[in-house]
């Protein structure tokens, strides 16, 4: 079989060694070039109760001074701040962005806190897929404001984890990197801080809550991120001040019982962040937003949508083929969806016909009743006004009869009188 012959000569290829320089051990150094070039983005959310030094930790570990102001303790409600910087270290440019939970854990009531951290992080891979989905895509230009890590900052209370913390971690850790830090970690003893460390990674496993934990598949990489990733939650301690040991300034908080010192690992765990987060897997937390938890949200948003890849037979189902069967679907649905409210329309002019016809009837029956109404009214006049015309007549037969007896009797005193005055005269 010729298929068997061709995959039987691929699997026993032999190396053939190359008689001259021909140039394609050049290509990692392309790929740096154009990278470089191009600049890179890194976007960072914290997640953390207000005053817990968030600000703080970002100007000191990208030793710059961002800008903003220190909020205040009565936010009705928990926003998302967002700002964008563009920082350039060596030849390499950087756009960093840094989202800030403002009023988290500021309400009396916290139900609600993690909802608006998680339409945030589902706002951008939303905008990105929107991207993605155009006919003429723009991606090499697009600016990606997926969150590559969230730095989740505890409060350093030497007990447990906050229920807010728990439920908020757990809500997140399936759409973001979470990488928990003890801020202010100089509050609480050496040994407290252990025994928190230990209690906080219990409870993160006790309660299914998925952190960051830094790759080891990479020889170059392994030993360091595995003895790191024992190291988890880093306890961490933020300054941009900068005091004078010895010979030499360094960053430190100073207080009344001595000096912390921010890059000096015996104090805190400030180094091991930046250089986890920064130096050594900052590509690898970009590649994990965009492998693990960027195709999650769009493997679920798109068979929402009713997208899938194969069909009821497990046979490839192409998106032509899936277009098609949701657009059918969905004039299927339309038209029974028109022959409802056809239905509907000619039900509703049933039943309005018959209210006016019922209204029409009623009308009849009240235009009779008035009808009757005013003949038997139109009766009662005629036959008053008879009773009138009667009345007058005998009125004026009794007054014509009157009248002719006043005549009489006049003329008779007036015979009478004559008589008189001739006897009189006699």
């Amino acid at each position: 079989d010729k298929n068997t012959e061709l995959k039987g000569s691929s699997q026993s290829a032999r190396a053939v060694p190359l008689a001259g320089h021909v140039g394609f051990d050049s290509m990692p150094d392309q790929l740096v070039n154009k990278s470089v070039n191009h600049g890179f983005c890194f976007n960072i959310l914290c997640v953390g109760e207000t005053g817990l030094g968030k600000s703080t930790l970002m100007d000191t570990l990208f030793n710059t001074k961002f800008e903003g102001e220190p909020t205040q303790h009565n936010q009705p409600g928990v926003t998302l701040k967002s700002n964008t910087y563009e920082l350039q270290e060596s030849n390499v440019r950087l756009k960093l962005t840094v989202v800030n939970t403002v009023g988290f854990g500021d309400q009396i009531n916290k139900e609600d806190s993690y909802k608006s951290i998680v339409e945030f992080i589902d706002a951008q891979f939303e905008a990105y897929l929107q991207e993605e989905l155009k006919i003429k895509r723009t991606l090499h230009s697009y600016h990606d404001t997926r969150i590559h890590a969230c730095l989740y900052f505890i409060a350093p209370t030497g007990h447990s984890l906050k229920s807010l913390d728990l439920v908020t971690m757990k809500k997140l850790d399936s759409k973001v990197n979470i990488i928990p830090i003890v801020a202010k970690s100089d509050a609480i003893s050496k040994s407290e801080l252990a025994k928190f460390k230990i209690k906080i990674t219990s409870e993160l496993v006790s309660n299914g809550v998925q952190i960051y934990q830094f790759p080891t598949d990479d020889e170059s990489v392994a030993e360091i991120n595995s003895t790191m990733n024992s190291h988890l939650p880093f306890a961490v301690v933020g300054s941009t001040e900068e005091v004078k040991i010895g010979n030499k300034m360094v960053k430190a908080r100073q207080y009344p019982w001595g000096t912390v010192q921010v890059e000096n690992e015996n104090h805190c765990d400030f180094v091991k962040l930046r250089e986890m987060l920064i130096r050594v897997n900052m590509e690898d937390l970009r590649e994990q937003t965009h492998t693990r938890h960027y195709e999650l949200y769009r493997r679920c948003k798109l068979e929402e949508m009713g997208f899938k890849d194969t069909d009821p037979d497990s046979k490839p189902f192409s998106l032509q083929e899936t277009y098609e069967a949701k657009r059918n679907e969905f004039m299927g649905e339309l038209q029974k969806k028109e022959e409802e409210m056809r239905q509907m329309f000619v039900q509703r002019v049933k039943e309005k016909e018959a209210e006016l016809k019922e209204a029409e009837k009623e009308l009849h029956e009240k235009f009779d009743r008035l009808k009757k109404l005013h003949q038997d009214e139109k009766k009662k006049v005629e036959d008053k006004r008879k009773s009138l015309d009667d009345e007058l007549n005998m009125f004026k037969q009794k007054k014509t009869a009157a009248e002719l007896l006043q005549n009489q009797a006049q003329q008779a005193g007036g015979s009478t009188t004559l008589k008189r005055d001739k006897e009189r005269k006699k």
